[in-house]
């Protein structure tokens, strides 16, 4: 017979961690408000709505972690607001701005980017225990959203015609899904000690970081994540030996991921010994 306790502990599992899906609600509904921005022609702010998705969507899984409120269902319901504000949500923003007068080639371009996001989150959640945790593999979703709507405020705020610029963003839009389900590593720095003590020459840094952020908030941060879509590349060439098809796309064998780990392995080991040295 059911006790108390057995009838509390039901219940708990049957309920939803408050703080952590909160948060994702709130980037849901930056998403959906950035398409809803877009159709009203209020691009500057889709844009903006869509960089706010991206700090919701930071917090929410650190702080999961952080409160032990971690849950399926909130693994679950984060990839589905992703894929709104980072897939639809983007692909919508830059069709409405730019892509429209192309026919079907503008929507065709917003297509492939929403395809090949949803392809992106369904990877790496089936991928999740089994890769390296250092890297991505292929651009992450908000990542490539933040390029897509980082050239449209760009393009708002300096008033930039978009009839000029339709096929230049149909091929950016186009890249970066196409980046998303690629095999190309991208670092995670997930790797980075949080925790730990930095030199106040660091912190100095950073807050040098923020000041140039926020003197051109558009430009700036459409270059950081531009740079960062060419690292992907640049990271993996320099870590193959021999350069594959399977590095670029489609499914790696394990020799070349056996391959790309050792070499990755024998750069740490190089460093550490340089780092003794010294």
């Amino acid at each position: 017979m059911p006790t108390n306790t057995d009838n509390q502990a039901n219940a708990r599992n049957r309920g939803i961690y408050l703080l952590p899906n909160l948060l994702t609600t709130a980037g849901l509904f930056s998403g959906f408000f950035a398409i809803v921005a877009s159709m009203n022609n209020h691009f500057e702010s889709a844009a903006v709505a869509i960089f706010i998705a991206m700090v919701f969507d930071g917090l929410d899984g650190r702080v999961a972690r952080m409160t032990n409120t971690q849950s399926d269902f909130g693994a679950e319901y984060d990839s589905m607001a992703d894929i709104v504000s980072f897939g639809m949500a983007p692909a919508l923003v830059m069709y409405n701005w730019a892509l429209h007068d192309l026919g079907k080639l503008g929507w065709l371009a917003a297509f492939i980017f929403v395809a090949g996001g949803a392809l992106r989150l369904a990877r790496f959640n089936t991928n999740i225990d089994t890769v390296d945790k250092r890297f991505f593999q292929g651009l992450a979703i908000p990542s490539a959203a933040a390029i897509v709507a980082g050239a449209v405020w760009v393009g708002s705020k300096y008033a930039v015609d978009p009839a000029d610029v339709n096929y230049l963003a149909a091929v950016l839009t186009i890249m970066c899904g196409l980046l998303m389900v690629s095999n190309f590593r991208y670092h995670s720095f997930k790797d980075v000690d949080w925790r730990g003590r930095v030199s106040f020459m660091v912190i100095l840094i950073i807050v040098l970081a923020f000041v140039i952020v926020a003197t051109e908030p558009s430009l700036v941060l459409f270059s950081i994540f531009l740079l960062y879509a060419f690292s992907g590349p640049i990271t993996t060439f320099r870590t193959v030996k021999k350069l594959k098809l399977e590095h670029v796309v489609g499914d790696t064998s394990d020799d070349c991921s056996e391959q790309v780990n050792t070499k990755s392995a024998n750069q740490g080991e190089k460093s550490s010994r340089e780092d003794k040295l010294d």
